[in-house]
């Protein structure tokens, strides 16, 4: 009698989950206490570390105080969209960016925080040889 002995070797591997939608809503901006009372009580700040962390100037806020829509929020905000693959239009980049401010940016870094998480890797302790 012969038998055949398989041995797979345990691979690790990662999972990831992607989606084409933000991970959060605009108004969701609360379940960030921190981010959120930063946002509020010193927003040029704010944005400027969120803007840093973006791997954008850290000055490129300050161009909001000229015209009517903030440009650098619009851009920004554009940009993570395009960055992770998230639906969207400019028609409502703008609008958030115009009429939420805070709100946009609250909602910007918490995206980042989230989909930028290192990756662990998990091997397959115990596996069984068939």
């Amino acid at each position: 009698m012969t038998s055949k002995m398989i041995i797979q070797q345990p691979q690790a591997f990662a999972t990831a989950t992607t989606s084409n939608q933000w991970s959060s809503n605009i108004c969701d901006c609360t379940k960030d206490m921190k981010s959120c009372c930063l946002a509020f009580w010193c927003l040029p700040c704010f944005t400027c570390i969120t803007t840093k962390e973006a791997g954008q100037c850290l000055c490129l806020p300050l161009l909001d105080c000229f015209g009517l829509i903030p440009p650098a929020t619009m851009s920004l905000r554009a940009s993570l969209r395009y960055r992770y693959g998230i639906k969207g239009t400019l028609c409502n980049d703008c609008v958030f960016s115009f009429f939420c401010g805070p709100c946009t940016w609250c909602q910007m870094s918490k995206e980042m925080k989230t989909r930028v998480q290192p990756i662990t890797l998990t091997s397959l302790q115990g596996a069984h040889m068939i």
